[in-house]
């Protein structure tokens, strides 16, 4: 009985061997045959199906073949669809850009022209990493804006090119913030200042004006004396525009204590000049030092100074 179950089990699965072999063998004939009206036909037919991969297979067969004659339109008009359902969007993109360029009075030619754009935008990165192809999408899709005004995909596009900026405005934002956690707190300031003046409506608007406030503060907390006043004053000029700007803000009361530490730094700032014009030998110290001290603060020496 176990006998004639394997040798049952052995003919399907020969047979099922044999069918799927013949199947492959006639794509691969088709494929490699001459007969190009029938790739043609077929790789249509696979399109529709959803059978991507292998309507892929004959199209890069025949786009050489039918380049300059009359069906090439619509063989390229679906070879870069093919490349775009398969989620190869960098080949897609070029195809449909191709496709524009090649046939720009053809009624396709305004679709593939705004997925071209869309190819860059499905291309964009997180915001951690390099963004090229955001940049190129925004400019592809602002492209399409301008020669398409009365597309109905104009709406479209311009949402996509908001989320594109919206990434690179939190790009921005979140490189700012790493300048104040690794303590380099000048170039935190203009970090921060180079967002508002860059996304003027960004949604980060107080919480970023208050980080400036308080990067300035280090800045100057970890500058030498002789320097301390000026960046003091800076901090306090901040913060003041800071409560006139958001007079209810939840950082109100922080804002308050920074003002006050200034307005104290300033004050041992000044007592520090003053005996400097007393002592020769601090002033000669302190005239050979950099304008901030040597080292980040840490919890180990919180009296030391970083250098720029």
């Amino acid at each position: 009985m176990f006998k004639k179950q394997l040798t049952l089990f052995t003919c399907v699965l020969a047979l099922l061997i044999i069918t799927l072999g013949s199947c492959k063998s006639k794509y691969e004939k088709l494929r490699a045959s001459n007969d190009y009206a029938k790739k043609y036909q077929e790789a249509i037919k696979y399109y529709n199906k959803q059978e991507y991969e292998k309507a892929l297979g004959l199209f890069d067969v025949l786009v050489e073949r039918y380049r300059g004659r009359s069906a090439a339109e619509d063989l390229f008009y679906y070879y870069a669809f093919t490349n775009y359902k398969l989620k190869d969007y960098t080949s897609a993109r070029f195809h449909f850009k191709t496709f524009a360029d090649t046939y720009p009075s053809s009624p396709r030619a305004e679709e593939c022209r705004f997925f071209s754009a869309y190819c860059y935008y499905l291309d964009s990165p997180t915001f951690s990493l390099d963004q090229e192809n955001t940049l190129k999408a925004i400019e592809t899709l602002q492209l399409f804006i301008n020669l398409y005004p009365k597309s109905d995909r104009v709406t479209e596009a311009s949402k996509l090119i908001q989320n594109l900026r919206d990434k690179l405005e939190m790009k921005a934002y979140e490189n700012a913030k790493l300048y104040l956690t690794i303590s380099d707190y000048q170039s935190a300031v203009i970090a921060f200042n180079n967002v508002l003046r860059d996304y003027p409506d960004t949604k980060y608007g107080e919480e970023i004006e208050f980080l400036i406030i308080k990067s300035q503060y280090k800045y100057a907390d970890h500058s030498f004396e002789t320097k301390q006043v000026e960046r003091f004053d800076q901090t306090i000029t901040y913060a003041q525009q800071f409560n006139d700007k958001f007079p209810a803000s939840k950082y109100g009361n922080e804002v308050k204590g920074l003002i006050k530490d200034s307005q104290a730094g300033i004050v041992e700032a000044k007592r520090v000049e003053a005996e400097i014009l007393t002592n020769t030998k601090l002033a000669k110290k302190l005239a050979a030092k950099d304008t901030l001290r040597t080292q980040p603060p840490s919890e180990k020496n919180q009296n030391q100074k970083i250098p720029y």
